[in-house]
């Protein structure tokens, strides 16, 4: 179908070939082949969107002056949407006989392609989206006091917004989205891309300049597991976008995540300061709820075994839970074991508690969990309560400990 070959591969179709067209009459149609039809009843983002994907997905069966009735729709909300106003221009010019390329049959490519971005990936998310009964592989455990989660797939240019049922995850809303407009996997400050990894919404910021929109919320860039691998740069903020603009192309940023000025005072309600966690990943994968579950149950078991060992004061036992490669801020894994067994010698008991924990798997990373929890911890001679956060890697058939910090 041409829609899908449109959205496959993220390729651009050329330039030439007008998008509004695409979805017409098949002497309209270079291959003369149908539209691919989007999925039953889609519960939109926005009407924005709604419009545009309706006008698009059925142009052949609702006739051109619908479509033209859509896009109408959308531009009376917001006359600043400037790709819905180029395929407004295509479709009027597809009326009087005459289709062309996003307005201009002489436009150059590169003021064109970012618009059939925009277009491709708004499409992506009603002609492709992911199963309604899966689950994100990611999101394993969401602490009781985390309200919601925000996963963002950079591969669809998409936020997803996920409530907290009983630790689970449960779908609520999605946005389209702008990202740094050199890729993803920020590496240093001026790169202008957008970091991969699992971070908190630090602040909330209002009455900043118009180019930030409505507002915006700063992200804890780099976190430790950047830090530590050389990972720099700051300034990755989620915000919105100038008065005079609706929306940006997918790859448009300086890193930040930029979403329109309406769907960022909808996700307003979503964030809760210094708890809101923000995953951003290349691609998200979705499983099936037997799939998920088994994963998540792994997972928990081998925490609960690191717990059980610690208490047990089996220094031997304990230590099988941490990787070879083990390191804190200061210390490799074999200075940090003579630390623990002087610091457990004179022991009769440990009790460890946990309470508030999370863990979601890190993207970029093969088989790594980010854990983060706060541990009462007591024991003979010594009681204290920290917030911890636990880097931990699949070895072979087990799940051991890559990193350890102590978060406050």
């Amino acid at each position: 179908m041409i829609a899908r070959r449109f959205l496959g591969n993220g390729a651009r179709f050329a330039p030439r070939i007008f998008l509004a067209a695409f979805c017409m009459t098949a002497t309209a149609i270079a291959d003369g082949s149908s539209a691919a039809v989007m999925r039953a009843s889609p519960v939109f983002a926005n009407e924005m969107e709604g419009s545009l994907v309706r006008a698009i997905t059925g142009l052949r069966e609702m006739g051109l002056s619908r479509a033209l009735l859509e896009i109408d729709k959308a531009l009376d909300r917001n006359p600043n949407f400037r790709l819905g106003q180029l395929i407004k221009g295509d479709m009027l010019m597809a009326r009087a006989g005459r289709p062309m390329a996003f307005a201009a049959l002489a436009a150059e490519p590169s003021s064109v392609a970012p618009l059939q971005d925009e277009a491709r990936v708004r499409l992506q998310r009603y002609l492709d989206a992911p199963p309604t009964d899966s689950l994100p592989a990611p999101v394993m455990q969401i602490a009781p006091s985390q309200a919601h989660v925000l996963l963002v797939d950079t591969s669809r240019s998409r936020l997803f917004v996920f409530a907290n049922d009983l630790g689970r995850p449960r779908y609520v809303a999605d946005f389209y989205i702008s990202l740094g407009r050199n890729g993803v996997e920020k590496a240093r400050e001026g790169d202008q891309r957008t970091p991969i990894g699992i971070y908190t919404i630090t602040s909330s910021r209002q009455e900043l300049p118009d180019f930030y929109g409505p507002g915006a919320f700063p992200i804890d860039y780099p976190n430790d597991w950047d830090r530590l691998n050389g990972r720099k740069g700051h300034g990755i903020w989620l915000h919105g976008t100038p008065s005079a603009t609706y929306s940006r192309p997918p790859w448009a940023t300086d890193g930040c995540v930029v979403l329109t000025n309406d769907d960022l005072e909808r996700l307003a309600k979503f964030v809760d300061v210094s708890r809101t966690p923000v995953i951003i990943g290349r691609a998200v994968e979705w499983q099936d709820a037997r799939q998920w579950e088994a994963m998540r149950e792994s997972f928990m078991q081998a925490f609960a075994h690191w717990k059980t060992d610690w208490e047990s004061r089996d220094a031997d036992r304990y230590f099988s839970h941490y990787a070879a490669g083990f390191r804190t801020e200061s210390r490799d894994l074999a200075s940090w074991k003579v630390s623990k067994r002087r610091a457990n010698a004179g022991k009769a008991w440990i009790k460890v508690g946990i309470e508030d924990l999370s863990f979601f798997a890190y993207p970029g990373a093969k088989d790594m969990m980010m854990v983060t929890f706060e541990q009462d911890y007591r024991s003979s001679n010594l009681s204290s309560r920290t917030v911890k956060r636990q880097y931990w890697v699949r070895e072979g058939e087990g799940w051991r400990i890559l990193h350890e910090a102590v978060v406050s």
